[in-house]
């Protein structure tokens, strides 16, 4: 039995949280709209302008539950937590592998392959889910290429080729990706990968879910008591959570893309859901964050087997296993770390 600890998300602008013996409330307003017992919660999410009491967010560190302020269109500002935990000897591990070319080059091709083959399963199955012939050819063509930047990595010299293919792999990937768009193709015109800021809804979309994958993958190399700032694929800059981008990179189609497609094709996000801003920069507003959030919860509810462990669990809990076997391999009771495949 797994038990997935909820993540509590605040999307209401002016919203005071705040702690009552062991429970958080949530008020608007000077009303109660929420409460929470806190050890329900694995941790807040604040989008914008939302108030924590110093005695909820001191709770919350020191019960190892953390607190992350997003601003409101989901990039990230801080994050509260209490002191480092974990165990010093694995993240030695990490720190030496990280100075270890080949073992960084290992890991790194091993998670892009992830990426490479689970986008490639999102790619089919749109083409199995289209009727239009066009569609089916190009979604096709770019199945065919992804497979075939998958048998190139194992021969990548270093961690600049790997990142080539990646790169390579995603903008054909994201070529087509509004060949799987079936609704209102007119408001959900794609022309490719754009962020900071994204330019439209597609992006402004990704871009959000992406924020909130990537606090769960944070959570998850915490969780096991990795450094989240000492990556293997992603280059090491001050305040950027390298580690946590490596583990994001094989479920991002998975948890994100495949949601973004879900949302617009049953038509649970439309064209009222956005709002264009100056500089031609488009995001969501608040009735789709709120849309958005609670249809990722759900989808983390979503029971799938893992396939090297062979056990069934919550879409959710997938960061922190795979947190935990890049873990295992780190400390050498794994040979090599196997990446998640959706099947």
């Amino acid at each position: 039995m797994h038990q997935l600890l909820n993540t509590l998300y605040i999307t209401t602008e002016g919203a005071y949280l705040h702690l009552d013996h062991d429970t958080l409330k949530v008020e608007i307003a000077k009303e109660t709209k929420l409460q929470v017992p806190v050890h329900h919660l694995g941790g807040v999410v604040c989008f914008g302008n939302v108030m924590l009491s110093p005695a909820a967010m001191a709770r919350c560190a020191a019960d190892g539950r953390f607190v992350v302020l997003l601003d409101r269109n989901g990039r990230f500002k801080a994050r509260v937590e209490g002191p480092v935990s974990g165990n010093v000897l694995l993240r030695t591990a990490q720190h030496e592998a990280m100075a270890d070319l080949k073992k960084s080059l290992e890991l790194a091709r091993n998670m892009v392959a992830g990426k490479l083959q689970n986008s490639r399963q999102i790619v089919l199955r749109g083409r199995r889910e289209s009727t239009n012939e066009e569609d089916r050819q190009i979604l096709k063509k770019t199945g065919v290429h992804l497979a075939s930047a998958l048998s190139r990595l194992p021969a990548s010299k270093d961690i600049d080729s790997v990142r080539g293919i990646e790169g390579e792999s995603a903008r054909a990937y994201f070529s087509s990706f509004d060949r799987m768009v079936r609704e209102d193709r007119e408001t959900f015109r794609f022309n490719g990968r754009n962020r900071r800021p994204p330019r439209d809804p597609v992006n402004a979309l990704i871009s959000f879910l992406y924020a909130l994958l990537m606090n769960d993958c944070v959570a998850g190399a915490e969780g096991v008591g990795l450094d989240p700032q000492m990556g293997f694929l992603h280059a090491i800059r001050p305040g950027r959570a390298a580690l946590a981008l490596d583990l994001m990179e094989e479920l991002r189609s998975v948890l994100a893309d495949r949601l973004a497609l879900t949302l617009i094709n049953r038509k649970q996000i439309k064209a009222k859901h956005f709002i264009d801003r100056p500089g031609g920069a488009v995001h969501l507003n608040d009735d789709g964050r709120r849309e958005v959030v609670v249809a990722y919860q759900k989808r983390k509810q979503e029971e799938v087997t893992h396939p090297l462990l062979n056990q069934k669990m919550p879409l959710g809990l997938i960061p922190h296993v795979q947190a935990r076997l890049l873990a295992r391999t780190l400390r050498g009771d794994m040979e090599a770390y196997i990446p998640y495949l959706y099947r």
